[in-house]
């Protein structure tokens, strides 16, 4: 974290962002596992058995709570250690971009931890969703107070079920004067969605793209941004809302070829969606990049999209199957070309990615390309040449 006026302020890992929201929802917002007394011995009377059943239950939920204490303290840990890494490099690493002066100080660490109001009405049809309400209203409580209460310019997000990689701080702190400086982007995420082992490449590690799907799960934005979206910010859902055209607006974010977190949040409102078949298998990287070291011009948008295109467009086009059967020959890239919405989901799962679309743009998408890694070879699934635009129908 850099001081106010200083050039880069992260200043912020939420380390429980939405703690008061779990615990609501999970614990003491659930009802018990059966009717009190149902489990009630012959001749025993109903109070009684009620009565014991109730004892069950909220030692049940102690357990629970301990259980999930563990958790974070173990995350709480994991942070520190890199705080102390970062503190490190920061006595001996010099900043050649400022003038030979120091690295900045360790980011503030800020556990998002309040009494918030949480006893939100929603309509009928919505009740099993009042977790993803619960998000929303804490998600734009606590950016209100790292941005207009702490008066920060920048904030990293870290949700409470997230491992960080060696290099977490390092990644955001290269990443911002870009951020900082292009107006075509408006994120830096830690994110890749399709970072399964096999369809990235380990040798890799210093990999950066542009991306126009908004990954999140550990993510860097500008007070700018936040004062364009605080006003209209969603009841709910407030993802898929970052993910929509009217607050994307032709923006894009920034996301590694190795994820930089690590999800470990199998329970959540999701109720486990996408986690037993992707998430759980993302690769977390484990080694350091010195990333504040490296030229990273080549992500501006005009230079980015020049080198994309050409990468992307020159590479044989074949057929999924032939990648699949092991009959290429050569090292690629390859290109696999699909023509529609049907097209791109069947070719999506055939080839091992993620085949959902958000207003038409594709996971770890970039003008409609999906680069992943198969049997060793770089592969694009790609639209065909001339790509202009997104269809929001395809979702």
């Amino acid at each position: 974290m850099v001081r106010k006026k200083g050039s880069f302020i992260l200043c912020g890992v939420f380390l429980f962002i939405v703690w008061n929201a779990l615990l609501l929802l999970f614990l003491w917002g659930r009802p018990p596992t059966g009717r009190l007394g149902d489990g009630a011995e012959p001749g025993e009377d109903w109070g009684v058995a009620g009565g014991r059943d109730l004892a069950k239950e909220l030692i049940r939920l102690v357990e629970e709570v301990e259980s999930e204490l563990a958790t974070q303290k173990k995350l709480l840990q994991q942070l520190q250690s890199h705080r102390s890494l970062w503190e490190r490099l920061g006595k001996r690493v010099m900043d050649r971009r400022n003038g030979g002066k120091d690295l900045p100080q360790p980011p503030q660490i800020y556990p998002a931890l309040a009494n918030i109001d949480q006893n939100i009405q929603v309509q009928p049809a919505h009740r099993k969703f009042q977790g993803y309400y619960k998000i929303s209203r804490h998600y734009r409580w606590a950016l209100n107070q790292v941005f207009n209460t702490l008066s920060h310019s920048t904030v990293v997000i870290v949700e409470d079920d997230l491992e960080v990689a060696p290099d977490f701080f390092e990644y955001f702190r290269s990443l911002y004067p870009i951020l900082r400086s292009d107006p075509t982007l408006w994120c830096v995420s830690a994110w890749n969605d399709n970072g399964r082992e096999g369809l990235v490449d380990p040798g890799k590690a210093d990999l950066l793209y542009r991306t126009d799907f908004f990954p999140g799960l550990g993510w860097m934005l500008l007070k700018e941004l936040w004062t364009e979206l605080e006003p209209k910010w969603p009841a709910t859902f407030w993802d898929d809302w970052m993910r929509q055209p009217d607050q994307r607006r032709e923006r894009s974010c920034i996301r590694p070829e190795i994820s930089r977190t690590l999800t470990f949040g199998r329970k959540g409102v999701s109720l486990g969606q996408f986690f037993d078949q992707y998430l759980r298998y993302i690769k977390l990287n484990t080694e350091f990049v010195p990333f504040t070291k490296r030229d990273l011009s080549y992500l501006v948008r005009v230079k980015y999209n020049e080198m994309f295109e050409k990468e992307v467009y020159s590479a044989p086009s074949v057929k999924a199957e032939d990648l699949k059967g092991g009959t290429l020959q050569g090292t690629g890239p390859f290109r696999v070309q699909y023509s529609s919405k049907e097209n791109f989901k069947i070719l999506a799962r055939n080839l091992g990615v993620m085949d959902d679309l958000k207003s038409g743009v594709p996971r770890a998408g970039y003008r409609g390309v999906v680069s992943f890694m198969s049997r060793g070879r770089r592969i694009y699934l790609a639209p065909p040449s001339g790509w202009s635009h997104y269809d929001t129908s395809w979702s």
